[in-house]
Order: C-alpha cells, then structure tokens, then sequence
C-alpha cells in the first residue's frame, strides 16, 4: 500500500518590506508566487507579509497591516513578528517557510513549536542573524529544511563550516516556464538597478560605442535608482523605469542580446535565467550564482565597458552565432517551475517522512548496522540489541539487511594505512544503500560513520530515515557517559531519531533542544528461551560484569562502583553460593558459558554502573529477568513504573535491604518462583522484541505510539 499524503498546512513568511503584488514584485515575491501557483500544497498554503496595494500576485496571501513603518523608536520588525506569531499559533501551521529574514526565524523559533524551512535568497553573511558561525550553526541544528536559491549562496553559509552536515539542505533555483518565440528586434537590453554594483556604467559606456557604431540598433534600460548618479544620453537609447514582471519579459522577448553586467556577488541572477528563457543571447560578468543560469550564456571575467563592447560586437556581427545561442538557450532551460516546483513540494514532505514511505504491504526494507562481533566468535549473540531488532523487523514482516561496521573495518584492515579502511567502509556503505535502497537506516553504537556519508546517502534517497540507539549509560557524574555521550554527539541532530535505554529527562543539559525516544533492552524468545523457575539450579544467586565487551577479560587496574559494592555484599550473605564473575580474578562469561551459568542460579543481581538512574539498566537484565530467574533491583532506577514489587522483581533500597531481601528468597522456593514466573511474563509483554521492533517502526513513520 501507499501511505497517505497528508494536506500539510503551510505558512510561509515573507519579508515585510518584500512587496507581493503585481505592480512592484521583486525576486523573492516572484520565487515564491510562481512556486505556489503550480504546487499540490495550493490551497492549504498561506503567504503572510505587508503590502499597501491589493493586486496580490496570488490567492491565499494575507496582508498584515503595520503601524510602525517609518517611525524611529518602535521596532516594525517586532511588531510584524508578534502579529504573525499569533496568526500562526491560531492557525497550527504544521510548516512555517520563512525566506530571506534569520532574525524573524530565530524569534519565531521561541514562539512556535513546528516544523521550520528557512530559505536563503541572498549572501547568508549579508544578513543579521547568520553572519557569525554560531548563529549559521544555531539555524542548521534547529530548522528542518534549509533552502538556497544557488550554489553560490548555499557555499557562502557553509563558510567555516566544513565539518557541518548538509543532509537538511536544498538548491532551489529560480525558474521559469518555456516561452514561444517570438519576432525580435535589433535592440539590447540591461535590467536592475541603475547603479554600480549592476555595472550600469559599464553598460553606459559599451553601449554608447556600440549604438554609434551600429546606428540600425537600439538600447533599452529597465529599472530605477533612488540615488541616481549613472544616465545614458543616446538618441538610440531609451529609458524604460520600472516595469512589472510581465511587462519586463515582454520586452525580453522582443530584445536580440540582453547584458548582465554585475560587479557585485549575485546571489543568482534571475535577469540572466530570464533573458536566456525569452531567447535573448545574453552576456553576463562571472560574479556570484551568475554561471548557475543557464549553459548558454557568454560570461566575462572581470568584466568591464571595453570587454562588454568587444562581445556585444561580435554578436552583431555574427548573426549565425547570435541565432544559435539564442534557440540554445530558449531550448535548454536548466530551471523550469513545473520541475522545481515538484521539488519544492517533496522537500516539504519530507520533514514529514511518514508521508513519504512507499512500500508494499507495510514492509519496509531496513539496514540495520550494529557490532555482530564476528571478531569475537558471536560470543555477544544473547546480548546482542542489534541482533534482537533484526530479529523483531522480520517478524514484524519487514526485510532486514544487517552491516557490522567494526567487522568490515577490520576484515579490510591496511596494517600500513588503517584510515584508508574507513574510507573503505564510507563507499562500501553508500553503494549498499544505493543498491538496497533502504526505507529505513538504523545504526547503534559506533562513530565509523562519517557525515559526509550520511549526506550522500540522503542525497540518493532524500525520503529515507535515518536513526541511532545507544544502550550504554548516559547518567552524568560517570567518566564511561561522558565518552559515551561524545560518541552519540556528531549523529544527534543530524539523525531522524535518537534511542537510548536511559530516560530523557537525564540529557536535557547535554542536548537541549534534541528529542530522544526511551528504549527498553527488549527480551526475545529465541534468545531468552529458559524458564529457570522450573529448573533446579544449585547456586543461589548470579551475577556477571565485564570489563567492555570487546576486551572480554578482566583488565588491569580496572575501579568500578559495582566492585565495592560486590565485595561488601558477600561479607553480607556468606552462607549462600555465589556465582559472581568479572572481579576478584574471575574472568568474565560469555556466550554459551554465560547461559549455562546463568540457568544454574535461583536468582540474579541487576547492578548497573554508575549511580541508579531513571530507566537505565544493563542489558544483563533481559537475560536475568527474561530467563526466569528471580531478579533484584535498585529501587531508585524506577523501574517500579513497570514492573510490581514483590510480585514481579524485589526492588532494594540500600546494600542491606538488598543482603536480607536476598536471604529471605534463597530460603522461600515457592515464592521465588512465582514471582519470577510472573517477572518473565511481564517483560514479555512490555518489552518483547517484536513490539520493541514495531516500535522503532512507528516512531521513525512519525506514529503517535507509546513504549509502554
């Protein structure tokens, strides 16, 4: 089946002095209007800003009137952002588009919780709000989407970000639909602002040689300057002022060269894409997004009068010439608004991805990367998170194609250039995802992924999702967490969605404004197979703490709460069997041998590192509690939200209670093992792994679903 599209409602937010109406549009109104009119969003679109005229260039713009224009010591720029603020909490716009205004986007953020798309139609380090790095680094990490209307722009925000992902990022030029031909006559033509920076005294002077030396040819200006200090006075030369679009492609289209002879950085050069559209052979300088208009456009490097006059020339001359980059240029237009406009719409969709998905019979293809620990010998198999949702994907009826990073990695290892093998693994992984074209990418606990490679997978697949899981402790206080956590750093905001086994709440200082989705260690029946209660173990309880899971051995030196705590704890309950292992010279189990250790105990330790946290424990507890084994736990990791006291697991309070809860069960069979029968059951129904699997499912569709 195909997921329905939802009708998104959209806002999008002009500047305040951008004028949206047909008598004085410039090229943000003229980007965003032409956009509209062709997009499936039409009617659930909304275009907010400030005009005095009522010849709006579409339907569904919504004027807001201001009182402080022009008045010195009351901010118009506060008063339009409160007045939109409110409209758009009115309204609960699921996206709000803001173009060309940082600042209004950064004021918006502290007002609204929704989905923003900001788009950049100038140089980013022109404008108040994204000249600093930080505030460029502030807008990359909060906004969904971030649109440039050229290469040129999109390269300037980037500046001194290079280490910056720019999976959230677009081009989206200006466009233009096809033009019929039309009969032209011997006539050039300059369009914009009548200044320098437009290079209109370089057309001035070019011109004027070329109209004395070619006397059956004209020459056209269209545009204005408030402060005009540039005239041409000609007799062949004509002065237009300013004329509307429509009136302006008129003239394109009737016009044999148009020039373009900017010197200062053009964003794009909507002049130039027009010019090209109508037909016109068109000359421009090399200056900013300039060469991103068109593949048939003569461009001059440092451009000035007598270079402008030189290639003007050679197109009067050169009648042959002139005709063929004239149909080359009407023929092959590089930006067409059906084209972009469909562009448009699905870089929408897809900051909603649930929208997105096509797949037949709700199955969805995954690529699941974790450790499988070949390297090990698979002595991880029963702990193994990564093996437990390939398993929980299947039978969820999705297809599952599994890449272990550090196997791969080590299995190509270069002895004499190890960074060779990552780089390796970067082009392994992207051809797989090209090949498997995956809905879904989960990857957990590893940094073998560099971001550069995650943009280019989203850049073959814009519509697939991308998410993390971490089971290791993220509590503060702890040395392990801070290195765990500088792990998951680099992926957090750059992912769709983040899963961890501690609860949320612990990060809000590390990540302030990133969302995480709690994941309890799933059970699966394949794996937690036992049922110890109706076993006959000899030993009363089990514990097992390793040293890192990739070492597999006891390290030297190594100082962990657990092992204080461990040894006062056996001075505390002396007569009953222990089956400790990972301190005092005990090497750690695995695999095999910790199943059949763990089968021979009544009842096992759930000690965590670190201090008890929300939510946080081992993974060790899907084997304890999920084999049957009647479990203990600290009662401050609150774990009572699922599981019952005395009916389920024994919650301790300190070392004490723990000693004498412990003594209790070792000598109350009957109660131990109906408490552990019944603790088995629970986490299968909470936390079994088909339901953890459907759950990473539903979140990364964007389903309103609930753990627990």
């Amino acid at each position: 089946m195909i997921l329905k599209k939802k009708n998104l409602k959209i806002a999008t937010i002009l500047p305040y002095k951008e004028s949206y109406t047909r008598e004085h549009a410039s090229a943000v109104s003229l980007w965003v209007s032409e956009f509209f009119n062709k997009s499936s969003f039409k009617n659930s679109n909304y275009i907010y800003g400030n005009a005095n005229s009522k010849n709006f260039l579409t339907k569904n713009y919504i004027n807001i009137p201001l009182k402080n224009i022009g008045l010195k010591f009351r901010s118009t720029s506060n008063e339009y952002i409160e007045k939109l603020s409110k409209k758009i909490i009115e309204e609960k716009f699921d996206i709000v588009e803001v173009h060309n205004r940082p600042l209004v986007l950064f004021k918006l953020f502290k007002k609204i919780n929704t989905k923003f798309i900001m788009y950049y139609h100038n140089d980013p380090l022109s404008m108040s709000g994204s000249k600093l790095v930080s505030e460029r680094k502030e807008i990359l990490k909060k906004v969904d989407k971030l649109v440039f209307i050229s290469n040129w722009v999109k390269k300037r925000f980037f500046e001194d970000l290079d280490n910056f992902s720019k999976h959230k990022t677009e081009i989206i030029y200006h466009s233009v639909n096809k033009r019929k031909k039309k009969i032209k006559t011997n006539q050039i033509v300059f369009v914009g602002k009548l200044n320098h920076s437009k290079g209109y005294d370089i057309y001035k002077d070019a011109i004027i040689k070329i109209l004395n030396e070619f006397p059956k040819w004209h020459a056209l200006s269209i545009g204005d300057e408030s402060r005009r200090s540039i005239y041409i006075n000609h007799k062949n030369h004509k002065e237009l002022g300013f004329l509307n679009h429509k009136k302006t492609f008129d003239v394109l289209d009737r016009s044999e060269i148009a020039v373009v002879p900017s010197r200062w950085e053009e964003p794009f050069g909507r002049v130039s894409l027009e010019a090209t559209a109508a037909g016109c052979a068109t000359i421009t300088s090399k200056k900013g997004g300039l060469l991103e208009t068109s593949n048939h456009i003569i461009s001059i490097d440092k451009i000035d009068y007598q270079k402008l006059y030189t290639n003007i020339k050679e197109l009067i001359i050169n009648n042959i010439k002139r005709k063929k980059i004239q149909n080359l240029s009407r023929k092959n237009i590089n930006h067409l608004i059906d084209k972009n406009t469909r562009k448009v719409d699905l870089m929408r969709k897809s900051v909603y991805p649930q929208f997105q998905l096509n797949f037949i019979k709700n199955r969805l293809k995954i690529v699941n990367l974790f450790n499988q620990g070949q390297k090990s010998n698979f002595r991880l198999f029963n702990i193994s998170l990564g093996k437990k949702f390939t398993n929980g994907f299947i039978r969820n009826n999705h297809d599952v194609l599994e890449i272990s990073d550090r196997d791969f990695i080590k299995n190509s290892r270069n002895l004499l250039n190890f960074e060779s093998n990552i780089n390796i693994f970067q082009k392994h992984l992207i051809e797989v995802v090209k090949n498997y074209n995956p809905d879904l990418f989960l990857f957990g606990h590893t940094n073998n992924i560099k971001l550069s490679t995650i943009d280019k997978i989203r850049s073959h697949n814009n519509r697939l999702i991308i998410s993390q899981w971490n089971e290791d402790p993220l509590m503060s206080g702890l040395e392990f967490s801070k290195k765990n956590i500088e792990n998951i750093k680099p992926y957090v905001s750059l992912v769709d969605h983040n899963f961890i086994t501690t609860h949320p709440s612990i990060l809000k200082n590390e990540f302030k404004n990133e969302k995480f989705n709690f994941l309890f260690v799933p059970v699966d029946r394949n794996i937690e197979k036992f049922s110890v209660y109706n076993l006959k173990p000899t030993n009363d309880i089990f514990y097992a703490m390793s040293h890192g899971v990739n070492r597999g051995v006891l390290k030297k030196g190594f100082e962990d709460n657990r092992i204080n705590f461990l040894e006062k704890l056996i001075k505390k309950i002396p007569n009953l069997n222990l089956d400790f292992h990972g301190f005092n010279n005990i090497q750690p189990i695995w695999g095999n041998d910790f199943n059949n250790a763990l089968i021979n105990s009544k009842m096992g330790l759930n000690l965590s590192r670190g201090s008890p946290t929300k939510y946080y424990t081992s993974n060790r507890i899907a084997s304890i509690l999920g084999n049957g084994l009647l479990t203990f736990i600290d009662k401050k990791t609150q774990l009572s939200d699922f599981f019952e006291n005395d009916k389920e697991v024994i919650f301790y309070n300190d070392i004490d209670d723990l000693a004498s809860k412990i003594k209790f069960y070792a000598k109350n069979d009957k109660l131990r093992k109906k408490i552990a029968k019944s603790g088995k059951a629970k986490y299968f129904k909470l936390f079994d792994g088909n339901k953890i699997a459907k759950y990473i499912i539903d979140v990364s569709l964007g389903k309103k679903t609930n753990l627990f």
